[in-house]
């Protein structure tokens, strides 16, 4: 399981258009609820559909009644006219519509949504929620974090196989929020056909643009326009949220109360995995090392005595990254050599590596090298998503990991509960295949057009601009960064070094806050930082929510 795969792809093909089933009639006792107002919409090759389900969950001592719908919501590509169906197409050109063996591309988004019974719309939140990728469906979210069932999964090891264990969701956070969990078109149920369906679909501002229209959508659907709304994404989701929001605010006139950052990354200069590969850039060598040091602490890798304060201690790493190891990195092959090894001896002390391995690497450790290494002497690869995992080495004599021990240790129980859970208890998929991940790299589009600018623009993918310009455009805009301290994916020092360098006013910087857990990329699958997760996200949304 991967929330975060820039270079991963597929297409899934042609999918049958299936006919709309007839909107139940609100009861007399739904009437008063936020999820009451449904409406159908309309596609020219899918049509929506839902399926209707009750339940309660006990949140941290408070019951919450709640009605879910499982269904799909049909979008389209940018360009695309709402008059433009097959009804007036004897009024269109075929450039239009396309023809009718390939009629241009829509999507069919898939959406599990949780509505508080008895809650009026005007008086409460409603939270969008998304994986990443790209090509992530959303179950770890919804099974892992914040809907009213989640898997109980092994803490730093592997989950043994099914039977799994499904329980109420204590830290659901549906007691601060009605809830949206949104499969990305392809992924899980959703599905994407039509004439050039992944050039639609599959790239930075396509995905975003889906995104935008299945949330302008919704608040129609379900008349939740005048509701305090929110993003919440994690890992690829987190560029997604800066961008829809941006989108959204500046060009579709739908402000947000507040965006929440999961596992952030909005610049992929940062990104840790391959930086050999982009030479020059020392930024993913500086936000790793803090990463390092925590997991040779977890690991009790560190040479002489573990230092007691994680947190404490990672500060300190903190500053040495952005001092010290930073002007040798950008000294490149101009370091005195003496200078070159007391910062190798300083790296070796805060990773638990051979000073030999850091000196011969020439002081830079990309991702895979040090989860091959850190627990080398026992054949063992570290986790990638959760440093705190560790498994077999596939193969001893490799450079670098070649699998990450965390997927491997709970991807099963996540998919094989969703699965289940969809079809008995939410009344969705029967006869249907549920994809937790596709592969998108192959169709990905990674030009992306930021603020201000005429065309998208090539190049590696920064989105901090988008961020800025949603912040700037709405000064009342709350962000919220969580992350976790044994993130390898998305390094927690990363959001920090990002959010420090928006372009926007020293005032706004105000309207960021950040926490932080001893967990790793799903900060979830460790249930004190759920518990913690869950709280400070519920407090966020009720310090913004514009109710009280």
């Amino acid at each position: 399981m991967k929330t975060l795969l820039f270079a991963a792809a597929i297409s899934f093909a042609a999918v049958c258009a299936v006919a709309a089933p007839t909107p139940p009639k609100p009861s007399l006792s739904d009437k008063a609820d936020a999820g009451a107002s449904a409406a159908p919409d309309h596609g020219v090759l899918f049509a929506s559909e839902s399926s209707n389900s009750e339940g309660a969950v006990t949140i941290e001592g408070q019951r919450v009644d709640y009605r879910a719908v499982a269904g799909t919501i049909v979008v389209h590509p940018k360009g695309w006219d709402d008059a433009t169906t097959r009804e007036d197409k004897e009024n269109k050109s075929a450039k239009d519509l396309g023809d009718d063996a390939n009629p241009k591309a829509e999507a069919s988004m898939f959406y599990v949504a949780y509505f508080k019974k008895g809650a009026p719309a005007a008086g409460r939140p409603i939270t969008f929620l998304y994986n990443g990728g790209p090509g992530s469906s959303t179950v770890w979210l919804h099974m892992g974090a914040f809907g009213p069932k989640r898997v109980v999964t092994k803490d730093d090891s592997h989950t043994p196989a099914a039977p799994y264990n499904l329980i109420d969701n204590a830290y659901s956070l549906l007691d601060a929020s009605d809830l949206v969990f949104i499969d990305a078109p392809g992924t899980g149920f959703s599905r994407i056909a039509g004439k050039d369906k992944e050039k639609a679909f599959y790239g930075i501002d396509q995905d975003a643009y889906a995104f935008g229209e299945f949330i302008t959508g919704f608040l129609s659907k379900y008349g939740r326009w005048n509701s305090p709304k929110y993003l919440f994404g994690e890992s690829y989701g987190t560029p997604r949220s800066a961008v829809v929001v941006n989108a959204l605010e500046t060009g579709g006139a739908v402000d947000f109360n507040g965006v929440i950052l999961l596992s952030q990354i909005l610049n992929f200069d940062f990104n840790g995995d391959t930086p050999q590969f982009n030479p020059g850039t020392d930024g993913p060598y500086i936000v790793t090392l803090p990463t390092y040091a925590a997991t040779a602490w977890y690991h009790n890798r560190l040479p002489g005595q573990r230092p007691a304060d994680l947190v404490a201690f990672l500060h300190q790493v903190e500053q040495f990254a952005d001092t010290d190891y930073a002007m040798a990195l950008q000294a490149g092959s101009s370091l005195d050599p003496a200078r070159r090894q007391a910062i190798a001896e300083k790296i070796g002390q805060y990773t638990g590596l051979p000073v030999a391995y850091v000196l011969k690497s020439d002081l830079r450790i990309n991702v895979g090298q040090f989860e091959k290494n850190l627990q080398d002497a026992e054949d063992l690869t570290t986790g990638r998503l959760d440093t705190r995992f560790s498994g077999p080495s596939m193969d001893p004599l490799s450079r670098e990991a070649d699998y990450d021990p965390q997927s491997a240790s709970i991807g099963s129980a996540y998919v094989s509960a969703f699965n289940d859970y969809v079809r008995k208890t939410l009344g969705y998929g029967e006869g249907r295949i549920f994809k937790p991940e596709i592969d998108v790299g192959k169709d990905w589009t990674s030009d992306h057009q930021p603020p201000g600018a005429t065309s998208p623009q090539p190049g590696i993918l920064n989105v901090m601009p988008d961020l800025a310009s949603a912040m700037k455009y709405n000064p009342t805009l709350k962000v919220m960064l969580n992350g976790g301290y044994f993130d390898l994916a998305t390094p927690y020092y990363e959001g920090i070094v990002e959010m420090r360098h928006l372009p926007i006013p020293q005032s706004l910087q105000g309207n960021i806050e950040y926490r932080y857990y001893q967990s790793g990329h799903m900060v979830y699958a460790h249930e004190a930082s759920l518990k913690a997760l869950h709280d400070n996200v519920a407090a966020f949304i009720h310090r913004t929510d514009n109710l009280n």
